[in-house]
């Protein structure tokens, strides 16, 4: 696999995991205002935190990916 295939694939696998979180966390704040439930805030945070650390996966194998140009 070339090195911007890889890229391609990490970059597809991020928005995936992004769309995933950003969903999670509409849910959970939706859920803990409906409900009251505070704990739901918690899974808030984590779902940010997880698109967040996507981010910083694809931007790391970017940077090593072009380290050699």
């Amino acid at each position: 696999m070339s090195a911007e295939a890889g890229i391609k694939a990490r970059f597809l696998r991020m928005a995936i995991i992004n769309g995933v979180c950003v969903l999670g966390a509409i849910a959970a704040v939706i859920g803990a205002l409906v409900s009251g439930q505070d704990w739901l805030f918690a899974v808030f945070g984590l779902a940010l935190a997880a698109g967040f650390a996507a981010q910083i996966w694809f931007i790391a194998a970017f940077r090593r990916a072009k380290e050699g140009v």
